[in-house]
């Protein structure tokens, strides 16, 4: 069984859709087995990450903004590819360092993540996006 999520995004940051997939999966009717996740785009992330304390997901954004900061900053005018506009390089970047996939099991008809987890799409462009998350449930 597969489906296809799309995110609205309003810009870099996480847009948790933890809601959108359990539903999903509690829809597929079945006991056990491993939902995959894929993003399908090369300037975004997924995450699982604690979804109890908004300031988590904000002071993730502000370090990896500090990581890699746009083409403007001085630090980075070794790049090259900036034709796309100054957040487009360091988007590709901060999407090699984190993950673009993830593997959840599903035990008696429900994702087992813990108490605090959820399901992050990691925006990493400064303007709005539609992104596509593959699933797979098998």
């Amino acid at each position: 069984m597969n489906t296809i999520f799309e995110i609205e995004t309003r810009g870099q940051g996480p847009y948790e859709f933890t809601r959108d997939a359990a539903r999903w999966v509690a829809g597929a009717d079945v006991d056990e087995a491993l939902l995959t996740l894929m993003i399908r785009h090369t300037s975004a992330s997924l995450l699982i990450q604690e979804n109890a304390d908004p300031e988590v997901q904000t002071d993730l954004t502000n370090f990896f903004a500090r990581l890699v900061p746009p083409t403007t900053d001085p630090a980075m005018s070794y790049l090259t590819h900036t034709y796309e506009g100054p957040d487009d390089m360091p988007a590709h970047i901060k999407a090699s360092l984190l993950p673009i996939s993830l593997q959840i099991p599903i035990i008696d008809g429900r994702m087992s993540l813990g108490t605090w987890q959820g399901i992050y799409l990691f925006e990493h462009r400064d303007r709005p996006h539609r992104r596509q998350v593959a699933a797979l449930l098998r």
